[in-house]
């Protein structure tokens, strides 16, 4: 029962401009999770879709509640407020009001950007207006912390992503029998991110399942239960498959055959490939990007490929490069399968554009308003943001020589990029699950503050956040996330430097071993800096300055 019904206002507008504030998060923020995979294409879009739904959703939810509670009562002196609560309710929608407008401007601009910059300054504004710069908490425990982990976690996720990616390009890309490498170390890695999901879980950050009350041999019992347990499933079911799949090219293999297990391997010998069977037996992932050595061959200088971006950017160019007629071949793929994949993009780019809201009779017919509805919440379904990062129109400023940059990264075996892309899938799953457990507080911690208030009177800082909240929030961030989250998912991925299965698995593991450190320590960094800090970490493992977009990099820490 609400104490302050005068103000029901005031928690109405924050409802809305919480909403917002989340939605925008979904639309902007959530690319930092998915970016990578589908970059990468170890996920198409209505794949990091799906996934992302359930593990933002569920992130939010059961492990939210820690850092929400940071930003509601660690920024500024809410005690302060004691003697007039009413203002503490109005400072926070302030908070939330300017926060969901700027990130509503930068998403429709497709500037990836902050969002835990956003409320975190939004606050503090709120603090120095109310009680003056002594009125925010400075110190160590306050916003401090929170601006030193700005800085410390993108190093720590790059070093992290760094030492993952160059333990996987020596020990396995690099070698002379990568694939064999690949199958023998893909159970350690299974392992590996498997317990850091269940840490996340487990290690004190799920209020919800009220594991706050085992033990901590309890716990480690329990990371390490998972995590063995997952490879060993990786090891009776995954590997039967890969091995038929890219060792032998059993070309009648489906995926559901990964659960017939050991029973693969006495499958019996492959069958001749008919002459009409044209698909090649993994994807081509580095398709529309070309090496050094291939553009050396195209007769193209970095000044000439510069320009090409630049026409392309401007919709002027007509004639694609060689890689994107599907003319280099590279290790493990066909030409005519690659071939294929070019049509299939190709296809992707077209629905993209044609898939339009045509109508019959007045727009508010029921039919017409469900056309509509479903129209503007799946469009994002349509767009294939890897292909768009490299042959959409783009802004030269930020993304510059697209062409010259990716050229300079290193092609790996297909076949052994392809077992990474499983691990990908889960990585961008645990990270995604880290991202709503971290960035559903930006719009949520203040929205608690205003119910707080609102319904008790009382601006204690120690009240446990509302499920519903977090609930609220988490079903905001899939919205954004399904209707316009297409949007800054292109800016990001292969406009950084260039993505592959491998390299993704690096980045998004080491980013989310960050944010699980922060959640634990009940910190509100930006996801957006820790993936943007691991892509960075292991775009440099090229070796190259210049492989890495720092236009980009800079925007987005600005």
């Amino acid at each position: 029962m609400p104490y302050l019904h005068q103000f029901d206002y005031i928690f109405a507008l924050g409802l809305i401009f919480a909403f917002l504030d989340a939605w925008n998060i979904g639309a902007n923020d959530v690319a930092n999770s998915f970016a990578t995979s589908v970059s990468s294409r170890s996920l198409t879009m209505k794949q990091a879709m799906i996934i992302a739904s359930f593990c933002e959703f569920g992130g939010a939810v059961l492990v939210g509640a820690r850092v929400a509670d940071t930003i509601r009562s660690k920024i500024i002196a809410v005690d302060r407020f004691r003697d007039q609560p009413e203002v503490l309710m109005l400072g926070m929608l302030c908070a939330l009001v300017g926060s969901s407008t700027y990130l509503t401007i930068a998403t429709r601009l497709g500037l990836p950007v902050s969002t835990t910059h956003c409320i975190v300054g939004g606050v503090i504004g709120v603090g120095i207006a109310t009680l003056g710069a002594d009125g925010v908490n400075w110190g160590w425990k306050g916003v401090s912390q929170i601006f030193a982990a700005w800085a410390i976690a993108p190093g720590v996720a790059g070093a992290l992503a760094a030492i993952l990616f160059l333990i996987t390009k020596y020990g396995v890309m690099k070698r002379a029998n990568s694939l064999r490498n690949g199958l023998v170390a893909i159970p350690f890695y299974f392992a590996l991110t498997s317990g850091i999901l269940t840490m996340m879980i487990v290690w004190k950050g799920a209020p919800a399942l009220k594991v706050d009350r085992l033990s901590k041999g309890e716990i480690i019992g329990t990371i390490l239960g998972v995590a063995f347990g997952v490879a060993t499933i990786c090891i009776v079911f995954l590997l039967p498959y890969f091995y038929r799949r890219l060792k032998l090219e059993d070309w009648t293999l489906h995926w559901y055959h990964v659960f017939l297990g050991p029973m693969l391997l006495f499958r019996g010998p492959v069958p001749e490939r008919p002459s009409e069977y044209t698909h090649q037996v993994v994807q081509d992932y580095y398709r529309g990007h070309l090496t050094k050595e291939q553009l050396a061959a195209a007769g193209i200088s970095n000044a000439e490929a510069d320009n090409l971006e630049q026409k392309r950017a401007a919709g002027a160019m007509a004639d694609p490069l060689p890689s994107e007629k599907g003319e280099h071949h590279p290790k493990g793929a066909t030409a005519s399968s690659t071939g294929s994949n070019e049509n299939l993009d190709a296809n992707m780019m077209t629905n993209t554009i044609t898939t339009t809201t045509n109508l019959n009779g007045p727009w508010y017919t029921p039919k017409n308003l469900w056309t509509k509805a479903n129209y503007y919440f799946f469009r994002g379904v349509n767009h294939d943001p890897a292909s768009e990062q490299t042959s959409g129109k783009s802004n030269p400023l930020l993304t510059g020589n697209l062409k010259a940059m990716h050229a300079r990264a290193e092609h790996y075996d297909n076949k052994t990029e392809y077992l990474y892309s499983f691990l990908q899938v889960m990585t961008a799953m645990t990270a995604s699950f880290a991202h709503g457990s971290n960035d559903v507080s930006n719009a949520m911690g203040p929205l608690a503050t205003i119910y707080l208030v609102w319904s008790t009177d009382t601006i204690a800082s120690k009240a446990p956040v509302p499920i519903w909240i977090l609930v609220f929030g988490g079903a905001a961030i899939v919205i954004g996330l399904w209707t316009y989250g297409y949007h800054i998912m292109r800016n990001l991925g292969n406009r950084l430097t260039l993505h592959s299965p491998s390299r993704g698995f690096s980045m998004e593991l080491g980013a989310a071993l960050t944010v699980v450190m922060a959640t634990r320590l009940a910190l509100p960094i930006s996801t957006t800096q820790c993936i943007v800090g691991a892509t960075v970490g292991v775009g440099l493992c090229t070796g190259d300055f210049k492989a890495i977009n720092w236009r980009m990099v800079a925007w987005i820490y600005m």
